[in-house]
């Protein structure tokens, strides 16, 4: 059966419902004049950190700011974004795969350690560019949860070296909580459901 039609007055109160909110929106809004370089945390059990902190990358790519992506773990792994990224829009956005894997596949802490400190290094590089304007740090989270990288010192160095316009956003779960209290954005995604604990492995699009 279809819907029924809406009456004059239903559509009547939905304009004045709508005109009232607009009004409180744009009051709000025209007290955010405000410029910031943030820092942006995604983390969580939940899928999809990685691939929102994408979303803003290729954000970016539009808007044609430089950018940057280091990648502390999936560096080993051949993935769409970064096809993509390299392939099409490598003058815009500069990508650098640090990692070698997951611990467990590489089964060196030492060599984790290492790939994870360069990749820091090479960070530090980018972020300290004030042309660039926003830098990926793919899962970033995971190799400071495994002490391959100090969180003091990071936060040291986003606080006093990341100049006023520039973003860093940091990937991965258990995101540590000094870190979430000196972000300026953090999303937690929640796992509801996935389909891995079907028996379905991950698959091209969706995983990488």
């Amino acid at each position: 059966m279809p819907p029924k039609a809406d009456t004059s007055d239903t559509l009547a109160r939905h304009s004045a419902k709508m005109a009232k909110k607009k009004a409180a929106r744009d009051k709000i809004m025209a007290k955010k004049d405000g410029e910031k370089g943030l820092i942006i945390v995604h983390t969580g059990s939940g899928k999809g950190k990685s691939s929102s902190g994408f979303g803003m990358i290729l954000r970016c790519i539009a808007h044609e700011m430089p950018c940057a992506v280091v990648q502390f773990i999936k560096g080993a792994w051949e993935t769409g974004e970064r096809s993509l990224i390299t392939e099409h829009f490598g003058d815009l956005c500069q990508f650098y795969a640090m990692g070698e894997g997951f611990t467990w596949e590489t089964q060196d802490r030492e060599r984790d350690i290492a790939a994870a400190q360069a990749g820091w290094e090479k960070a530090k590089e980018l972020i300290r560019n004030p042309e660039i304007r926003m830098v990926l740090l793919d899962e970033i989270n995971i190799a400071l949860r495994y002490d391959y990288l100090s969180l003091d010192d990071m936060l040291t160095f986003l606080r006093d070296e990341k100049p006023p316009l520039t973003h860093v956003v940091l990937t991965g779960r258990n995101a540590a909580e000094p870190l979430i209290d000196a972000a300026d954005l953090v999303s937690e995604m929640t796992l509801v459901k996935h389909p891995f604990r079907s028996g379905i492995k991950g698959q091209p699009g969706v995983e990488f």
